[in-house]
């Protein structure tokens, strides 16, 4: 039963309640990080990683820390989190790092985030924590990447910044679509899987 449960923990955001497609969080980063498709992993990486270790340690804390400040302390270990993989980002993967911008820093107020340690970290076991934290960041990240890869292929032709469109291709008449590279496209992109999966899923389907 326990691990029936760990399973619906964890495989639970990567389908039927994924946070950016089911629950509609996290969407103002996807429309941002997503014209490539490597600054998209290293987002959907971090958030996963900062998600996992926040959830864990909020867990260990749950019965320690007074309700009335409570917000406050699961931000202290969010920003500090983050500013670890700030700084690591910016040691050993300098020029992401300053793709990704200010978005980073942002991951503070993620919606996901902050939602997953209120609502689940409060009240479970660290390790049922950290596989929640593990599976909303890899279901953050997944769209992220999705996301990204049909924008950086139909809009520049390249897929992690390597030409994966012929040449021959463009002399053929083929043009990149600018458009995708443009934020809109990020949520017309959104938007159609959204529809996929509740085209093809029951449970999300209204009643």
């Amino acid at each position: 039963m326990a691990a029936l449960k760990n399973k619906d923990v964890f495989c639970g955001p990567l389908s039927l309640n994924n946070p950016v497609t089911v629950q509609v969080l996290g969407i103002c980063s996807a429309l941002a990080v997503t014209a490539q498709l490597v600054p998209a992993l290293v987002m959907g990486l971090s958030v996963t990683i900062i998600t996992a270790l926040a959830n864990v340690v909020i867990s260990l804390l749950r019965k320690t820390v007074p309700n009335r400040i409570r917000i406050i302390v699961q931000l202290v270990v969010v920003a500090s989190l983050v500013t670890i993989v700030s700084e690591v980002l910016k040691a050993f993967a300098y020029d992401v790092a300053m793709t990704l911008s200010v978005y980073i820093g942002l991951i503070i107020t993620n919606c996901i985030l902050m939602g997953r340690l209120e609502a689940f970290a409060m009240q479970n076991s660290p390790m049922q924590s950290l596989l929640d934290g593990i599976g909303n960041g890899l279901g953050y990240a997944k769209i992220l990447v999705i996301v990204a890869f049909f924008r950086e292929l139909l809009g520049s032709g390249k897929l992690l910044g390597y030409q994966v469109i012929p040449d021959c291709a463009y002399e053929a008449g083929y043009a990149n679509n600018g458009l995708m590279l443009m934020p809109p496209m990020a949520l017309i992109i959104c938007a159609c899987i959204i529809w996929y999966e509740r085209a093809h899923n029951k449970d999300l389907q209204e009643k």
